[in-house]
């Protein structure tokens, strides 16, 4: 069963479950970020093992783990199907906190993935397909003739989605919360997976 440990960050007390505990930080940044609240860093690792780093979107997120949606032949897309393990790191800095997260990866399913896309605005769907992610490009003009004739083809009808554009889903094997304290004597607790959903909370040095 879940370790019943409160997470307590001076006055404020998180429950130790880190689902649960993620989303009221979530929903406090929602509150209090000016700007995309559900913004995270994504780190993987190519095929020569040198680290890579990027911000995305989180676009959903239960106890199955954290979802975002990208370009599978994109740079990022390629370490991920290689490896199958990514981490993400959340900073609220207008709160104080940050979440680090590290887990293996999965690809969501059609359905799912399909929900989302047509969730999109009709010009961020155009922009899926005009949009060969990481590759070269020769001028911003390409580009826009791309979105410009894709426009045009699928004019007011359907656009369906990419074979190559889907989701990821970062299922955690252990979730880190900090909360800034004075003099650099920050709070910090480290939650690690040791069943389907059993986790044990341990308290870190800062």
């Amino acid at each position: 069963m879940m370790d019943k440990t409160t997470l307590t960050f001076g006055e404020i007390a998180l429950p130790a479950d880190p689902f649960a505990a993620f989303g009221i930080w979530l929903r406090d940044a929602e509150a209090s970020e000016p700007n995309d609240p559900n913004a995270m860093s994504l780190a993987t690792v190519d095929s020569d093992g040198l680290p890579d780093v990027r911000m995305v979107l989180l676009k959903g997120f239960d106890r199955r783990g954290f979802v975002f949606y990208t370009n599978f032949e994109s740079r990022k897309g390629e370490e991920i199907r290689a490896t199958r393990k990514a981490a993400l790191n959340f900073h609220w800095k207008s709160l104080h906190r940050q979440i680090r997260i590290r887990g293996d990866v999965e690809i969501v399913s059609d359905e799912e993935a399909d929900a989302y896309y047509a969730s999109r605005a009709r010009e961020s769907r155009i922009g899926a397909w005009a949009s060969l992610q990481s590759r070269p490009l020769e001028n911003r003009e390409t580009l826009e003739r791309r979105v410009e004739d894709l426009g045009s083809q699928y004019g007011e009808g359907p656009i369906p989605r990419p074979p190559v554009w889907s989701g990821f889903r970062v299922v955690p094997r252990e979730i880190e919360f900090w909360h800034d304290g004075a003099f650099r004597l920050h709070d910090r607790y480290r939650l690690t997976r040791t069943g389907a959903d059993d986790w044990t909370a341990s308290r870190l040095y800062p």
